[in-house]
């Protein structure tokens, strides 16, 4: 059987490295008290431009459930699985989290992907961002307001899992070689009735004059 770690008892320590090797992962626990965390969750909710995320999934174009922003510095390209966005202006409300999120991390990040999960029915497969333009060491901030749920983590080479539960304005920060070498997912479930946003801070680095995100 896989071994799993669930460290939903673990209290928050940014300086523990909750992966075993290969990677390094870090909770910076609640970076907002819940009475914020709600605020802002409803302001993203209202000020956020959303939309259903497009991709080419083997060949054909599939619109997802979740729905997705995408903001930065400037207004680049930014494509993935076959999906061209153009990156919005930060809102002052991004902004701000932004600011904030980059003390707590102790670095500076040009461009942000939101995600809309409605409930728990809507999640997310197995998967790395470790596209070229993100470096082979990126640095990826991992925001979460609304409902908890479950992220997950496997290790390549031996499907090693990790597992925690992400709270209302809890930080999760992934750092290393942690997209070479593991994958993560955010399960769907049909206990979570309640909404999520994910806000997931990279640096995106311009590659023969284009610029690529990860999901």
């Amino acid at each position: 059987m896989t071994p799993t770690l669930d460290l939903f008892a673990v209290s928050a320590d940014s300086t523990r490295n909750l992966l075993p090797g290969d990677g390094e992962v870090y909770d910076h626990g609640r970076i907002y008290d819940e009475e914020e965390a709600q605020k802002l969750f409803s302001l993203l909710l209202q000020e956020v431009a959303w939309e259903h995320d497009e991709l080419v999934i083997a060949g054909k174009r599939v619109v997802t459930a979740r729905k997705v922003a995408w903001h930065g510095d400037r207004e680049e390209a930014y494509r993935y699985s076959g999906a061209t966005k153009m990156a919005r202006p930060w809102t002052p409300t991004l902004q701000s989290v932004k600011q904030r999120v980059e003390l707590a991390v102790g670095c500076a990040f040009n461009s942000c992907l939101l995600n809309l999960y409605a409930s728990g029915e809507e999640g997310m497969g197995w998967h790395s961002d470790d596209e070229v333009e993100l470096g082979t060491t990126p640095t990826i901030a991992s925001l979460s307001f609304g409902a908890q749920r479950r992220f997950d983590f496997r290790r390549r080479a031996d499907r090693h899992k990790v597992s925690l539960y992400l709270n209302s304005g809890q930080l999760l920060v992934m750092a290393g070689s942690t997209q070479t070498h593991w994958e993560h997912t955010l399960p769907r479930t049909k206990r979570v009735r309640a909404a999520r946003i994910n806000l997931t801070f990279r640096t995106i680095r311009t590659v023969l004059g284009n610029s690529v995100g990860g999901r």
